[in-house]
């Protein structure tokens, strides 16, 4: 089955995109997947040149990527979602994209004791891992 898989997750700080950079390679790395990342998508000298310009092209080139995927994986990490991690999550969601949760943060979030995440993120999700490994090895069956 081929699957073209959207990772979601917040681009802020080196270790994020270290961290992400790491799994699409390791997505990368399994039969049958391809992976977008908006970390791919957009380079720094090119945003700059658009200057006000620039959200429009992030969100258009996101979203449009989204359009192409069959999968969204999104890392949940945080005292709170990223809000475009969110968002992508909702707009997957409202497509009917099945979307994958890795959350590695061992805080407790969400609405109750026994949450993940916010509500709205968790139910949006049909499976969150709590580690890359787990998420993987699901992917590899």
């Amino acid at each position: 089955m081929k699957r073209h898989i959207y990772l979601a997750g917040p681009l802020f700080t080196h270790a994020e995109r270290a961290y992400l950079a790491a799994l699409r390679d390791r997505l990368r790395q399994l039969p049958g997947v391809t992976v977008t990342w908006p970390g791919d998508l957009f380079e720094s000298d090119h945003l700059a040149m658009l200057g006000p310009k620039a959200k429009q092209y992030i969100f258009e080139g996101c979203r449009d990527a989204i359009h192409e995927a069959t999968h969204v994986i999104s890392l949940l990490d945080g005292t709170q979602v990223d809000d475009g991690t969110a968002w992508e999550i909702g707009y997957a969601y409202a497509r009917g994209l099945p979307i994958l949760g890795l959350r590695t943060d061992f805080r407790q979030a969400g609405d109750t004791a026994h949450s993940v995440a916010n509500a709205m993120i968790e139910c949006s999700c049909h499976a969150i891992y709590r580690s890359a490994d787990e998420l993987l090895a699901t992917l590899a069956k």
